[in-house]
C-alpha cells in the first residue's frame, strides 16, 4: 500500500530553519506530483508548495515564497521542504501529499490521492 512518511519537524526559534522530508513507498514516485500542505489548530489545511514529477517546476504559496523551497530526489523516493526565516505564524502540522493524475503541479487539496500523517513544526517568538 502507499505510504508517505514525513519527518524533520520540531521546535525552532523565529528566524531559524528546518528541513522536512517525506519518504514515499508503494507507488511509482516519479509518476506523482508532490505537494506540501499545513494545518494550524482551528484552521483549514492550506497549500504550501508543489513540485512537478521531474522536479522541473515548482509553485509556492505567497506566504512562503522566498523563505521555503521544495525539491525532490526521485532516486530516493523523497520530497523535501526547506523552511528558512521561520515565523511564529508558520507553526502548523505539515503534510506531504501525492497526486497521480494532475497536469504539471497541483495546488488544491482535492487533487491529491494520498496523504501522510504529518510532522509538527513549532516556531517560538
Amino acid at each position: 500500500q502507499v505510504q508517505l512518511v514525513e519527518s524533520g519537524g520540531g521546535l525552532v526559534q523565529a528566524g531559524g530553519s528546518l528541513r522536512l522530508s517525506c519518504a514515499a513507498s508503494g507507488l511509482t514516485f516519479d509518476n506523482y506530483i508532490m505537494g506540501w500542505f499545513r494545518q494550524a489548530p482551528g484552521k483549514e489545511r492550506e497549500f504550501v508548495a508543489t513540485i512537478s514529477r521531474n522536479g522541473g517546476s515548482t509553485y509556492l504559496a505567497d506566504s512562503v515564497k522566498g523563505r521555503f523551497t521544495i525539491s525532490r530526489d526521485n532516486a530516493k523516493n523523497t520530497v523535501y521542504l526547506d523552511l528558512n526565516s521561520l515565523k511564529p505564524e508558520d507553526t502548523a502540522n505539515y503534510y506531504c501529499a501525492a497526486d497521480r493524475d494532475g497536469g504539471r503541479v497541483a495546488v488544491q487539496k482535492y487533487e491529491y490521492n494520498y496523504w501522510g500523517q504529518g510532522t509538527q513544526v513549532t516556531v517560538s517568538s
